[in-house]
């Protein structure tokens, strides 16, 4: 007994020890005791301790008691967030989908690599560096490893194409791909433009001033920003847009923290579209720097906002790197619109904040403007035409557009959920690319005369029921027809051009661009503002 005590005590020693220097130290209390703690446990637990895994855990743990902004991200996860932030990554530039367990180019990026050295759409990459990549189950994070890589390196590819006997060679050297945050740029007729944004890059703004300037040369007066489902990213892109409607010495937004003080992002002047009519599209899913934009257009009633409220992130976050190649992003301060609107929701309950749009659409006020109710507290008014706007959580359009749910039934849902529409499209283009291209020569062509029939139709049953999708009964699928059939030419418009064409696609029956059109046509924006709406 006595021999176990003083092993015990021997044991113990150097933690006594720490802990009676860590008292003369500068080390604080409670960071000593963090750290006497891990000590504790790589020291003595019964099992081996994956010493890097638990501190990753404590600090998420620490971040998780802040709000659900601060996050941490692991070294992977960091290249992931830089690439999607920089607009550009180094690889050998293709768009590609998974087939059967087999890779299929659907695009070669333009001027790429890959598109020079004659790689073309529908085909099958079967191997990289001499590695088997089709039909082994491959995960696609490891596949897109592969191909990636650092400007200059080379890369072996084996492909196999359609009416060629053996597989085809290739040595591409990788290079800069860029990626595209605006997602589409077309005149929705003679004197309207639209314009989608999917996220704020540091390619954004640049992107943005292009596509505006190309349709202003097609004749543009007035045009529809699309900011729906974008969840936001670089602060300075969504101000330096801000910039291009907004007059000279207009505050776009400010930040202000405990630490940081009030710090203003003034516009400059200059802006390339400060008269032309405007309309912002948003839903529950617009986030972040979408919010800044939008609410500064609303705040200086620049424009008109349609749609539903938004999500509601008012928060800023500083990327902090750690020595290891991981970063916090850590909340510094909260921005603020330029009426003085915090629009950051509750965070208090972070169960109650992760399912706040499912509690939203239960409360009906996805499909009803009448259920959103803000107390007078978060009232100010808009800085031109003195109009109420509310605070308190997201931005609240000028003109409600109801989330339609009767037009999606189960079944369809069921469909979007298993990929099924996708592969199906997939599979037709593997079949009759060459037909298709023949046939609509361009996307004009197709638009107009390209319809779904009934074997389109027959594949996607079939390939429904290879994905075990069920269907009730035939009056659900009469009903959901009409969507499907929509979403399956916008798919093969993408698969056969770009992102521009399905949108082009999409949005003829999209409720928000149509009412877009509809208050554009009707009057001048002050009149729209201040109209009594319903």
């Amino acid at each position: 007994m006595k021999k176990r005590t003083l092993i015990i005590l021997l044991l113990l020693a150097p933690l006594m020890l720490m802990a009676q220097n860590s008292k003369r130290s500068a080390i604080p209390e409670q960071l000593n005791k963090l750290m006497l703690t891990e000590n504790m446990i790589t020291r003595f637990y019964v099992d081996t301790v994956n010493e890097a895994k638990m501190v990753e855990a404590g600090i998420k743990a620490m971040l998780k008691e802040l709000d659900p902004h601060s996050t941490y991200s692991d070294p992977k996860e960091v290249k992931s967030i830089m690439e999607s932030l920089q607009g550009n990554f180094d690889g050998i530039g293709i768009q590609f989908n998974i087939v059967d367990d087999t890779l299929v180019v659907i695009q070669p990026t333009l001027n790429g690599p890959s598109e020079k050295l004659g790689v073309l759409p529908g085909d099958r990459i079967i191997s990289v560096n001499d590695t088997a990549i089709a039909g082994v189950k491959m995960d696609r994070y490891d596949i897109m490893r592969r191909l990636r890589g650092k400007k200059g390196t080379q890369v072996h590819i084996e492909v196999v194409r359609r009416g060629v006997s053996r597989p085809i060679p290739f040595d591409i050297i990788r290079d800069k791909i860029a990626t595209s945050t605006v997602d589409a740029a077309y005149m929705l007729d003679k004197k309207r433009g639209y314009i989608r944004i999917s996220s704020f890059g540091q390619q954004t703004h640049r992107e943005f001033v292009e596509k505006l300037d190309s349709l202003k040369q097609l004749g543009m007066d007035d045009l529809v920003l699309d900011l729906q489902s974008n969840g936001g990213g670089l602060l300075q892109a969504s101000v330096d847009i801000a910039n291009e409607f907004l007059n000279k010495n207009e505050l776009i937004v400010y930040t202000q923290g405990r630490v940081f003080p009030r710090y203003d992002y003034i516009a400059k002047g200059g802006g390339r579209f400060t008269k032309g009519r405007l309309v912002v599209l948003v839903d529950e899913n617009t986030a972040s720097a979408a919010e800044i934009l939008s609410g500064a257009i609303q705040d200086w009633d620049r424009g008109v906002i349609v749609g539903r409220r938004s999500f509601g992130k008012g928060l800023v976050q500083r990327p902090l790197d750690l020595p290891d190649g991981s970063m916090i992003r850590l909340t510094i301060a909260r921005y603020y619109t330029p009426s003085g609107r915090n629009i950051q929701k509750p965070y208090g309950d972070s169960i109650q904040y992760r399912d706040d749009l499912m509690q939203r659409y239960n409360r009906g006020e996805l499909s009803s403007a009448d259920s959103i109710h803000f107390p007078d507290s978060l009232k100010v008014q808009t800085k031109r035409l003195n109009r109420t706007v509310y605070g308190g959580g997201g931005i609240m359009p000028d003109y409600f557009v109801s989330l339609d749910t009767t037009k999606y039934t189960k079944y369809h849902r069921d469909l979007a959920r298993k990929g099924t529409i996708i592969q199906t499209t997939l599979r037709y283009l593997d079949d009759k690319r060459a037909e298709m291209k023949q046939k609509y020569p361009t996307f004009e062509e197709y638009s107009k005369k390209f319809e779904v029939d009934d074997e389109m139709l027959s594949r996607l049953r079939k390939q429904a029921e290879r994905d075990s999708v069920k269907l009730k009964d035939e009056a659900e699928y009469k009903k959901s027809l009409p969507q499907i059939r929509r979403q399956i030419k916008a798919l093969l418009a993408r698969d056969l051009w770009d992102m521009n064409e399905y949108f082009q696609i999409f949005n003829e029956d999209d409720d928000a661009v149509k009412k877009a059109m509809e208050l554009i046509k009707e009057r001048n924006t002050d009149a729209l503002l201040t109209k009594k709406k319903r």
